[in-house]
């Protein structure tokens, strides 16, 4: 059994995470950390019999274990990443301090120096459908953010085989309330977002944009021609993309959808809908899936609809996907397809 130990357990993704590691066959809890809830015991903070006994992360040796996953936010992240690995304890970060590889780039996004930027280059981005055999090898783990997994497997097919034509690629992204995380704030509040749905740093403004450039223009796409407009929902859980993007006029929809059955054949957790169906919510909460649906608008103008749970495919199970790569595992151990 392999010893792992989980900072940050007591958010969303957190508890997520612990959900899919006790089921886990291959796999152990050493530890889990809750800085808010250090003392207590996991049942204490969620309504679920687990007599897990969190600590704060200070009480935490990352010495006792051979992984860690590290489900802290952004900027309280780095430190804590840097002592696992710097411990030889192989780690999957699931905040954004190792997903972009300039440390300028991040100050930019993120307002804050990157106290770990010598790491930066060692992380490996982790998109299993896009950099399996980089994952296999790593010893630090950036996993993606949600919004960027349901539009870079999306696009990744088109960028491939070079098929993004001159124009915008506009992804309109819709996310569910657990998207923002835990803690309180207004925009989450019950009355705020109950029967409302409302656009958020929209246009070039999202922190989660330059990880998307970023990937699209290491593909040798245009990452510059990029707007994505992310929206809230009043639903709990889910992403739902809709993306617009030109590609050639003399494209037919069933070469592009030969194009995307080619790409992930073998794909576990890649699900692409027959043609005339289009991906929904339901197609992808509760599982590791990404479900793609592909529509042709008229010559030139494709529209991709990808959707994900933001908790799983888009966290906690991709993390537990990348993990499974990093030990040899079979990469859908513990996961649901």
């Amino acid at each position: 059994m392999i010893k792992v130990g989980v900072y940050g357990a007591s958010g969303y993704t957190g508890f997520e995470l612990i959900r899919i590691l006790r089921r886990h066959p291959s796999l152990s809890l050493a530890f889990a950390t809750s800085e808010s809830g250090a003392g207590m015991r996991l049942s204490d903070v969620f309504p679920v019999p687990y007599d897990l006994y969190l600590l704060s992360k200070e009480d935490a040796d990352p010495g006792t274990v051979e992984a860690v996953f590290s489900c802290l936010p952004h900027g309280a992240a780095m430190e804590t990443v840097a002592s696992a690995h710097a411990a030889g304890v192989r780690v999957i970060d699931l905040s954004a301090d190792f997903r972009l590889r300039d440390a300028a780039i991040y100050k930019q996004w993120y307002g804050q120096d990157h106290m770990a930027a010598h790491l930066l280059s060692e992380a490996v981005y982790g998109l299993p459908e896009l950099y399996r055999e980089q994952i296999r090898g790593a010893a630090l783990v950036a996993n993606p953010g949600c919004y960027p997994t349901s539009v870079l497997l999306a696009l990744y097919p088109l960028l491939q085989a070079g098929l993004i034509g001159d124009g915008p690629i506009i992804a309109d992204s819709k996310s569910g309330v657990s998207g923002a995380g835990r803690k309180p704030s207004l925009k989450t509040h019950f009355v705020e977002a109950n029967e409302n749905f409302s656009p958020y740093s929209i246009g070039r403004a999202h922190r989660h944009l330059p990880e998307m450039v970023q990937e699209i223009e290491s593909l040798g796409g245009p990452g510059a021609s990029l707007i994505f407009s992310p929206h809230l929902t009043p639903v709990d859980r889910g992403i739902l993309s809709t993306l617009y993007v030109p590609v050639p006029s003399s494209t037919t929809l069933t070469s592009i959808h030969n194009l995307y059955l080619e790409t992930y054949a073998l794909e576990p957790f890649v699900w692409l809908l027959p043609e005339g169906q289009l991906a929904t919510l339901a197609h992808a909460v509760h599982t590791n899936r990404c479900a793609l649906s592909l529509t042709l608008a008229g010559p030139g103008q494709l529209i991709i609809c990808s959707a994900i749970d933001n908790l799983l495919k888009g966290a906690a199970g991709q993390a537990v996907q990348n993990f499974n790569l990093m030990f040899g595992l079979d990469e859908a151990q513990g996961l649901d397809l």
